[in-house]
């Protein structure tokens, strides 16, 4: 593996930016490790898989278009699925599919996080829609607030028009 032979403090790594749990030792969101756009880091990025590692984080879900990132998992043995968040006519395929996934993962005891390029209307349109879908909140409005408080972001309507899709879901129950 690359570069784990680390010693010292940076030995535990670095907690990714805009960290938040969403569902307690189960389910977290952050930004892309390493950051965004210009300022995406390399060694930062390794800093922060190590810290996912670290941490005992069984699963990296990248929500990402282009598959970044997705080799550093590989080199540093860090498990992933990536399901890009296509908007418009495929949006409620890929929302059902990417939550199915996150409950045969949970229920597998396995701790996730997730992550777009920054913490946003994407990942936070995801969350909240998920706990809808999920049954674990009611309603989509209460799900957004929830959300809001835990992440200390307000939704737009890109992530509202995620809940709403995913509110129309068949639940999971179903």
């Amino acid at each position: 593996m690359a570069q784990m032979a680390m010693r010292g403090k940076w030995a535990e790594g670095i907690k990714p930016r805009h960290f938040h749990w969403i569902l307690k030792d189960k389910l977290a969101v952050c930004e892309r490790p390493g950051g965004y756009g210009p300022h995406h880091r390399r060694v930062r990025r390794m800093e922060e898989i190590i810290w996912i590692r670290r941490n005992n984080f069984d699963r990296v879900v990248s929500l990402i278009d282009a598959p970044h990132n997705l080799h550093n998992y590989d080199e540093y043995e860090l498990r992933y699925v990536h399901r890009p968040l296509a908007h418009g006519d495929h949006l409620a395929r890929v929302l059902e599919t990417t939550y199915r996934d996150f409950n045969n993962l949970l229920q597998a005891k396995e701790r996730l996080i997730v992550h777009h390029e920054e913490l946003g209307d994407v990942v936070c349109g995801a969350m909240a829609g998920y706990l809808v879908w999920s049954g674990l909140i009611d309603l989509p409005p209460r799900a957004i607030t929830v959300i809001e408080h835990i992440t200390g972001r307000v939704l737009g309507p890109e992530g509202r028009d995620i809940v709403s899709t995913a509110a129309a879901l068949p639940s999971a129950g179903a």
